[in-house]
């Protein structure tokens, strides 16, 4: 059998048994599926030998390059030791070791570490635990919650319920919580020296809202710095700060999402840094583990594990349990991963890379279809517009992201738009001329799809 048959073969063995997240099947009929045989690097190649560009991480996990090499040793190591051991009344060093170093990297206050298997997971527990909280304190009657318009945090139905973006949430309302929304202080089409200014002004929806319903809010949980799902949307630290300062003055909790923006996304480790504050609850996942293995956790304060803390009899305890909770093996990766970070200054090295992806970005705004550039640490979004002034967004019924994905996969880059957005957010591992090919083969992509 040929390498090209082999593509094929494989192909319409998936269709047969396979259904696939985030996708109508039906497109399959037209829109090539496209079979991986290994990844290296940034690249990712099928049975034919045709390479890929994986710009978008693949679903943004993999930040520090596929077959990573450290990563891949040190779970060589852990797989003839231990792969897996019940979480509930026993412990190994992988999930020791792991909770440690993240409570010394993540921002102060933060002192345990409940693990999950999927970011959904992770929000899930910070909800459920934020209620417990304040039942177990004696205040049941904190039990809503309040978010931020376009936001996005999963798809069980607790994260559903605090995110808002309709393509997900739409079907399921009628099982959703009811949760209280404030308009999100998104900068699109606004110049970067404008955004404090406007994330001020946003901030009063925020500000009446916890007055108006701090007697019966658990938490405020929000996606510090990019709303990821909902577009690439982005804001400035300054309105983390505010919102720091409001939920401690109308006793309500903050619940950081980092899922997506975690491990180096935005610029510092952990987006949290940049307004010098620390939320309640911090969940983590994704990058975690390097895109090896399903990994969450969720870090909260000491204050928090002390309301649970007491007699078996009080009932107090948090029930809450995956079967595959800290799980060795995704642990040993993730311990990997942050050894990866720490030896070889991923953050500082970022930093020319993330200004070299600003240079290849900047042509794009020149584009009478390109409505606006943005940029926040290593993430880059493109946003397409029917009309520049005013910025008049395409019908999503013309699907001009499945138009850019196509040209994209043609040309050897995996693109995968949020609508009319072309987003970049490579694995860290990118060379610089490998950015610059990412923004030539963006800048026909826009070409193609926008041609009337």
């Amino acid at each position: 059998m040929t390498n090209a048959s082999l593509n094929e073969h494989w192909k319409q063995r998936d269709l047969r048994a396979v259904w696939h997240p985030c996708t109508q099947m039906k497109d399959h009929e037209t829109l090539p599926m496209i079979p991986v045989k290994r990844g290296q690097g940034v690249w990712l190649e099928d049975f034919d030998g045709q390479r890929y560009l994986d710009a978008v991480s693949s679903w943004w996990v993999n930040v520090l390059g596929h077959a990573n090499p450290t990563i891949n040793q040190r779970m060589k190591e852990q797989l003839d030791q231990l792969e897996h051991v019940i979480l509930s009344g026993f412990t190994h060093q992988p999930v020791i070791e792991l909770s440690e170093r993240l409570i010394e990297l993540t921002p102060a206050g933060l002192g345990h570490c409940f693990y999950a298997d999927s970011g959904s997971a992770a929000i899930e527990i910070a909800l459920k635990m934020s209620f417990h909280y304040w039942k177990n304190i004696g205040r049941p009657e904190k039990k809503r919650f309040l978010t931020l318009t376009n936001g996005y945090h999963g798809e069980t139905l607790g994260a559903l319920s605090v995110s808002d973006v309709g393509l997900y949430t739409d079907t399921y309302r009628a099982l959703m919580l009811d949760v209280i929304k404030v308009p999100a202080p998104d900068c699109f089409g606004l110049p970067r020296d404008e955004w404090d200014a406007h994330a001020d002004a946003m901030f009063e929806h925020m500000e009446r809202a916890l007055e108006q319903h701090a007697d019966e809010l658990a938490a405020v949980i929000l996606e510090p710095l990019i709303q990821c799902a909902g577009g690439m949307r982005m804001y400035p630290p300054s309105y983390l700060k505010k919102l720091r300062d409001a939920c401690d003055r109308h006793n309500v909790q903050l619940i950081f999402d980092e899922i997506a923006v975690g491990f180096g996304r935005t610029g510092t480790l952990f987006a949290a840094e940049q307004a010098g504050v620390s939320p309640d609850f911090l969940c983590l996942s994704k990058a975690l583990t390097g895109g090896y293995l399903p990994l969450s956790v969720v870090l909260t304060t000491d204050q928090v594990y002390a309301a649970f803390y007491d007699d078996y009899q009080s009932l107090k305890a948090f029930l809450h349990s995956h079967s595959y909770t800290g799980n060795a093996l995704a642990c040993s990766a993730a311990l990997a991963t942050l050894d990866v970070f720490r030896n070889q200054q991923i953050i500082e090295r970022n930093h020319a890379k993330s200004a070299a992806m600003a240079r290849a970005a900047e042509p794009l705004r020149d584009h009478p279809h390109v409505g606006d550039v943005r940029q926040t640490g290593m993430v880059v979004a493109i946003e397409l517009v029917a009309n520049k002034q005013p910025l008049t967004p395409y019908p999503w019924q013309q699907r001009l992201n499945t138009k850019v994905y196509q040209h994209a996969y043609q040309r050897g880059v995996l693109l995968r738009p949020l609508a009319n957005v072309i987003y970049w957010m490579p694995p860290y591992v990118i060379s610089e001329p490998e950015i610059a090919l990412l923004g030539d083969v963006t800048a026909e992509c826009i070409d193609v799809a926008t041609r009337a």
